[in-house]
């Protein structure tokens, strides 16, 4: 590991944007928290328990969703530069501090029916200047970033000039990788949940039988097939090795404008994924010039490796 650690990166950040190096501050601090009540012997039976209510979208909650949404919530609230916090996990945005700087978006908690399969689970977060209010595209988008629990504790945040990816040490701290964070613009590797695939729509069919018919088909190479079922967990390894990620709308009851929310999960992925040479769709457009209409809105989302995006979006013109 290198000498620089999260610290020092966010005093440098903190010379022209102090609010956002104070949230990411704070926000590592909630990760430090969780990533050891989560390594906790006979914790994850108790934190993977459904609570007994649904949250803002109607999935179920579990009880370390809500105790990652507290963390996060208080930890905010310490924070004067944060005018307000909008959570997955609540119905309406939770005002902090008049004259705060930026607003604060997260899912607290993603991949939470994986807590106790031992799988890569994470937060992810979204920080927006706050004079453009709630509803604002994500290309207004100040920092995002991932901090994934898993074998390692690990970020990749950007804060508008590339990805920097740093590991929780023993000491507490969250040191560079020593790794540039560039996504390889070729892959043969996608990740979908091909169970669904009776409910496909044409378009996402056809690309997908094409990346199966391999080296004989009209791609002309072998694609893998990888899914985690975990946003972050699948994010990480497309960041570490190229790939693409297929979140489409289908056929199913409440699907039909995709699954994944924009404010939470597709917007701060896809500042991510940009700041690493890749690219972010829904299918059509850019998600980062998706103006959301609700704090809850869902969309479709293809992100990864920029060229295959760019091949999978050809098959829906």
């Amino acid at each position: 590991m290198t000498a620089l650690t999260l610290t020092k990166f966010l005093t440098q950040i903190a010379a022209d944007q102090p609010a956002v190096a104070a949230s990411v501050r704070a926000l590592a601090g909630v990760a430090v928290e969780l990533s050891a009540t989560i390594a906790r012997p006979d914790s994850t039976a108790q934190l993977g328990a459904v609570r007994g209510s649904a949250n803002a979208d109607g999935d179920d909650q579990k009880k370390l969703d809500v105790l990652a949404d507290e963390m996060i919530a208080t930890a905010l609230a310490a924070v004067d530069h944060v005018a307000a916090y909008l959570s997955e996990e609540r119905d309406a945005a939770i005002q902090l501090h008049d004259g705060g700087d930026v607003i604060v978006a997260s899912d607290p908690l993603d991949g939470s029916s994986n807590i106790d399969t031992n799988v890569s689970i994470g937060t992810i977060f979204s920080i927006l200047p706050a004079s453009g209010g709630s509803l604002q595209p994500g290309r207004n988008q100040l920092a995002s970033g991932i901090f994934v629990y898993g074998p390692q504790t690990t970020l990749l945040v950007t804060c508008g000039d590339g990805v920097f990816a740093f590991q929780l040490g023993t000491d507490g701290q969250f040191h560079d990788m020593g790794w540039q964070v560039r996504m390889p613009a070729e892959t043969s590797e996608f990740a979908i949940n091909a169970s669904n695939s009776r409910h496909w729509a044409a378009p996402v069919s056809r690309y997908i039988a094409d990346c199966l018919a391999g080296s004989a088909g009209p791609r002309q190479r072998n694609f893998n097939m990888r899914w985690v079922g975990s946003l972050v967990a699948d994010g990480w390894r497309i960041f570490r090795r190229g790939g693409i990620f297929l979140y489409p709308a289908d056929a199913r009851d409440g699907y039909d404008n995709g699954r994944l929310r924009l404010v939470y999960e597709a917007s701060p992925m896809a500042f991510l994924v940009t700041q690493a040479g890749g690219r972010a769709s829904d299918g059509q457009q850019d998600i980062l010039d998706i103006v959301p209409d609700a704090l809850h809105q869902r969309v479709p989302l293809v992100f990864g490796s920029a060229n295959e995006v760019d091949e999978f979006v050809k098959y829906g013109s």
